[in-house]
């Protein structure tokens, strides 16, 4: 992965649309604080947003979303924050909301517009920054949902590219910001011993699963209207797949790592519904906001195809749930058995395999088979773990905000691969498969065993509580550090 600036200089302001939203006080004030305190950032920090707020509430909710975060608040640090933080109260339509924008952004010239906002705000208020001028040499950094559906992203990326070029568009998909994410592309092209077997003579099929012990909470309305699929499936997950099995980028060129992700996604076939169960736990109907009647999937598991030379035959399974039994985010790289058991025995075919878990903990796990201690000759399958857990990395949307700030775009998506992973799942999007219960605290509908079938079986990830001495540092990709910035 090669580190690309591009051409503009590096953001000297951010605008916020939807400052008031929960989006803003759970991750995007901690993210803006640590780049205050870690990165010499000084810039104006300018918030948009329709609710009659004054300046000094809008500085309370920022310290308040820190103190939240677990922080630790440096004052002079704070005081410099606050001191740069503007509350710009208005209608995202209203010419006048700009007007006030820019006069606040005088003296700025390149300033970064992060749209916290629904998608369905994003045509007005782009439109608004093109007719009001201070859109000029800026940046726009837009959250996930990318659309419900391929056509929706196509006029979502039009209206974007109306005013923008490709370069100047982050799309965040915080997943990709992740440093255990950021680790298996490393770990994958930094060691010989991996790279000679990643392909379809050595592993016999792939397993991302993405489980969560909880259900919908308060999330209720959000998921009537996205779903297991749209919700981390379409987006997270298929990224997920991309990183794990795309081919190395080459050459130094600018964008070459997310030209090979968009790559393979392309070489994934659109999937069929009969690849595909929908699942639903027990009591999701009695979650605020749900219908008595919703059909809406709480889980997912697919089979899926990627037709190209490195990967022809190998298939790959993708699940995710709430309320399952624990919450783990994990992929298992099966390799395939040697053509003959040497010794006779008869051996799982999971016995040799490669395990990455994202989350709660991170681990690279080699599974290998060993002599049990006697005469005969004879094993039992055991891990070569490398395990820690992420105390001292930047937190994702500091590095996301830090890199869109600068102009680095290999952690975010792009339009090419945003469009390919909705052609994808736009197959079976809706109800064109029943969903089926599934209690709490289970694996998600009996039919998931029968999907993965003679493939199978589904490696159900087991979480152990791991604590590391306070003077463990991972051993795993370093945490990036910049001067501060001048």
């Amino acid at each position: 992965m090669y580190t690309y600036r591009s051409e503009a200089p590096q953001s000297d302001a951010i605008v916020v649309f939807g400052v008031t939203g929960d989006l803003v006080h759970k991750e995007i004030f901690p993210a803006i604080y640590g780049l205050f305190r870690d990165e010499g950032v000084s810039v104006p920090v300018i918030g948009v947003a329709r609710s009659d707020w004054t300046q000094e509430q809008l500085t309370a909710r920022a310290r308040e979303s820190v103190e939240a975060r677990g922080m630790r608040i440096d004052e002079q640090v704070f005081a410099r924050l606050a001191q740069n933080l503007h509350y710009v109260r208005g209608d995202y339509g209203a010419p006048e909301t700009y007007e006030k924008m820019c006069d606040v952004l005088e003296g700025t010239g390149s300033p970064l517009f992060y749209m916290a906002i629904p998608p369905s705000v994003f045509p007005v208020v782009t439109e608004s920054l093109a007719a009001s001028g201070c859109s000029l040499n800026s940046r726009v950094l837009v959250e996930k949902p990318f659309g419900r559906d391929l056509r929706s992203a196509i006029e979502l990326n039009t209206t974007l590219r109306k005013h923008y070029p490709e370069d100047a568009i982050f799309r965040i998909d915080h997943f990709l910001g992740k440093e255990p994410v950021q680790n298996i592309t490393y770990t994958r092209f930094a060691n010989p011993l991996l790279e000679p077997i990643w392909n379809r003579e050595h592993v016999r099929s792939i397993q991302i699963t993405m489980a969560e012990n909880f259900g919908v909470k308060e999330r209720g309305s959000f998921y009537e209207e996205a779903g297991a699929i749209r919700d981390v499936i379409q987006n997270h997950l298929l990224q997920l797949l991309a990183v794990v099995t795309m081919d190395p980028p080459g050459g130094g060129i600018p964008d070459a790592y997310r030209d090979e992700k968009a790559r393979l996604l392309m070489a994934v076939r659109p999937l069929e519904p009969k690849n595909l169960v929908r699942g639903q736990y027990v009591g999701y109907r009695q979650a605020d906001g749900v219908a008595q009647d919703s059909t809406v999937e709480t889980f997912a598991a697919m089979k899926l195809t990627i037709d190209n030379w490195r990967w022809a035959g190998v298939p790959v399974y993708i699940r995710s749930g709430k309320q399952m039994a624990v919450t783990c985010t994990e992929v298992f790289i099966e390799l395939r058995r040697p053509p003959r058991e040497t010794f006779g025995e008869k051996v799982d075919t999971s016995s040799g395999h490669v395990r990455i878990r994202i989350s709660p903990d991170i681990v690279i796990a080699l599974g290998l088979r060993v002599k049990v201690p006697g005469d005969r000759m004879v094993g039992r399958d055991a891990e070569l773990l490398v395990t820690s857990t992420p105390t001292n990395v930047q937190p994702t949307y500091q590095r996301l905000l830090s890199d869109a700030m600068d102009g680095v775009q290999e952690l975010f998506a792009r339009e090419d691969g945003v469009e390919a992973s909705w052609r994808i799942v736009e197959p079976i999007l809706g109800d064109r498969v029943p969903v089926e219960w599934y209690e709490p605290g289970s694996w998600g509908p009996p039919s998931a065993r029968r999907l993965i079938g003679k493939d199978g079986p589904w490696i159900d990830p087991v979480v152990v509580p791991v604590t590391p001495p306070d003077d463990c540092v991972p051993p795993l990709a370093g945490v990036r550090r910049r001067e501060p910035r001048g």
